[in-house]
């Protein structure tokens, strides 16, 4: 093409022959006429090229995947070898392009003058040899980069469908740690790869744009050595036209295809002959998301040491901490003028609250519906920092490693996982669990008649199959059998019924060295309560059961909405309630129902969220159904318990 140009103007146009013009573009237009046959003929070729290698690796996959059981052979027959064929295919084309375009470009430089070659020769072979020197180090931060990012696929994974458990578990900070290492290793590995695709932009600019600077620039030396208007001008359509965008087509097609290819060839290969990239950790070995291993089995005849806590309803992270210490503190809970509110300029929800639990006391929570009830039980468990004062558990800062040895909380929807009875309930404990514990804690809770229809301690768990009730069972059992001395029930037997509810809390109370919290939604709750505390927007009141009767209203009133009203007798009328005095139902109060949210994941109330939504409104007229609404509406909780 730049050869007929050329001479369609030294020839033609710039002589006055327009017809000896003319005939030379004719000459190119055919010249383009017999490339693009010619190309189609290539395709053929590079089929018969490229089936080969697709059956060798083919045939490479399936024979690991049966001779190793290669769980990865599939992805690899279905993917990997048909982005190794494509890529293969796409390399053969732009290598073979180049290589023809570039051969045929020369020749035409040097058959229109010499001297052109001197000018674009020398920064095309310097950008080519750039180019190649590239491709090895581009290809290993390229299959760098595709590790980290998997790693980081894969850790997010495990952690987005696992961040009830984990906020449950007080996990944030390792998990976050965890991932931000995988962040980091991908940022790493990305800076990296950018660095050299700089260098792999300087080589197209030095071979395909330089030459075009350099042929404006040494335009009058070569047109007083000899070179015609035309050549130039033909020079110039040989590398504009035809080098620069063969050399784009190799440096983007060669740089980021072959290194694909690379990585792709690389996964095939049998795992003895894959080379892992420097600094980098395949998402097989990176580290789990629980904080530490779960600690070996106390030897025979030696007492077990307080171990592990986390949230009961969400086994699935298991943290593992320090021991509580073996002499209990004066205070198993310490409140000191706590604040919290949802977002910085949120309306605190509980408010300069200070509130003192001695070691071994039951202690009910109760209020009206979204008065902050889970809010506090979400700060007691290091699950929301305040923002201001400090929770203290058994001596210990909440948040901290430290203090969740000291403490397991059970939500309201309990978590069951697959597999096995004796796993979930032996989850946050050493194993293996003795047998004769596992039935004497589902026997503490009541669970041995469920543990008994299932079959055994060994049988197979299904949640789906579980109702809500029987979930809460489990978990509580769970969190019977931890070490934890603190244990923090936010509404979780609101699924049971009285008798199985009054089961399960005596079952807490009579386990040595225990602190109970329970949030109640019964009154027989609060009266089996050492101390009951009374949660209403800026006022709190802290005391035992009948104390509370005589000087907190609230108090009465919910007792009063919860306790059951005698029928009347025969011809006696009916007492007329006074304005807002609850009314009578005639029938003893029923469990909370249970939250809105179809997947059972509101653990923690948040903004927007009602931490009770659908409860029955204690101090209400009885049956009346408050809607879910933002726990800011129910005013801030304050004053000193």
């Amino acid at each position: 093409m730049g050869y007929a140009l050329a001479r369609a103007l030294d020839d033609g146009f710039l002589v006055g022959r327009a017809g000896v013009g003319l005939g030379w573009l004719g000459v190119g237009a055919v010249a383009v006429a017999v490339g693009a046959f010619g190309t189609g003929r290539v395709y053929g070729c590079v089929a018969a090229l490229v089936e080969p290698l697709r059956d060798r690796l083919v045939r490479g996959v399936v024979e690991r995947g049966v001779r190793e059981a290669d769980g990865g052979a599939l992805s690899g027959l279905t993917q990997q070898v048909e982005i190794a064929r494509d890529t293969f295919a796409g390399l053969v084309m732009v290598s073979r392009s180049f290589l023809f375009t570039a051969a045929g470009a020369l020749i035409g430089l040097f058959s229109l003058a010499p001297p052109l070659l001197l000018v674009v020769g020398p920064p095309l072979v310097v950008g080519v040899a750039l180019f190649l020197a590239t491709l090895r180090p581009l290809a290993r931060r390229q299959e760098a980069f595709l590790v980290a990012d998997e790693a980081l696929a894969d850790r997010l994974g495990v952690a987005c469908p696992g961040l009830r458990d984990i906020t449950a578990a007080g996990a944030e900070e390792i998990v976050a740690a965890d991932t931000g290492r995988c962040v980091d290793a991908e940022h790493r590995a990305a800076r990296s790869l950018a660095r050299w695709g700089v260098v792999r932009v300087a080589s197209l600019a030095i071979g395909g744009q330089l030459p075009v600077v350099l042929l404006l620039a040494a335009a009058p030396w070569l047109l007083d050595h000899g070179v015609t208007e035309g050549a130039l001008i033909g020079a110039l359509a040989y590398v504009t036209q035809s080098l620069l965008p063969a050399l784009q087509n190799l440096v983007h097609g060669l740089g980021t295809s072959g290194s694909r290819l690379a990585v792709v060839l690389r996964r095939l290969a049998p795992p003895r002959e894959r080379s892992r990239p420097a600094n980098t950790t395949p998402p097989s070995q990176t580290e789990p998301i629980t904080a530490t291993a779960p600690p070996p089995h106390p030897a025979a005849g030696t007492p077990p040491r307080p171990r592990p806590t986390v949230d009961a309803s969400c086994p699935s992270h298991p943290t593992v901490d320090t021991p509580p210490p073996s002499h209990p503190t004066p205070d198993a809970l310490t409140l000191s003028s706590v604040t919290f509110a949802y977002g910085s300029s949120g309306t605190p929800v509980i408010d300069d609250l200070s509130l003192r639990v001695p070691h071994g006391t039951h202690l009910a929570v109760v209020g009206p519906s979204g008065i902050g009830k889970s809010t506090l039980t979400g700060l007691v468990a290091g699950l929301l920092r305040p923002r201001h004062g400090t929770v203290h558990l058994c001596g210990q800062p909440v948040p901290g490693a430290t203090s969740r040895a000291h403490r397991v909380l059970i939500p309201q929807e309990a978590y069951v996982f697959r597999g096995s009875l004796a796993e979930n309930l032996g989850e946050l404990r050493p194993k293996p669990v003795p047998e004769d514990e596992l039935w004497a804690a589902a026997e503490a809770v009541g669970l041995t008649d469920l543990m008994v229809r299932l079959g055994g301690p060994a049988a197979e768990v299904d949640p789906g199959a579980l109702s809500a009730g029987e979930r809460q069972l489990v978990a509580l059992a769970r969190a019977h059998l931890s070490y934890a001395s603190v244990v923090i029930l936010d509404e979780a037997t609101c699924h049971l019924d009285a008798e199985a509810e009054e089961r399960a809390e005596r079952a807490f109370a009579r386990r040595p060295g225990t602190t109970l919290v329970v949030v109640a939604h019964r009154v027989s709750s609060a009266r089996r309560a050492d101390r009951v505390l009374v949660m209403d927007g800026r006022c709190v009141a802290y005391g035992e059961h009948e104390e509370l009767l005589t000087r907190s209203p609230l108090y009465r009133d919910l007792v009063g909405a919860w306790s059951p009203v005698p029928t009347p007798r025969p011809h006696e009328p009916r007492p007329t309630p006074r304005p807002h005095e609850p009314r009578p139902s005639g029938r003893p109060s029923e469990p909370a129902l249970p939250l809105g949210d179809p997947d059972r994941v509101d653990p923690v109330a948040r903004p927007g969220l009602a931490g009770d939504g659908g409860h029955v409104v204690a101090h209400g007229p009885v049956g009346e159904v408050q809607a879910a609404g933002d726990l800011r509406d129910g005013g801030s909780l304050g004053s000193q318990g």
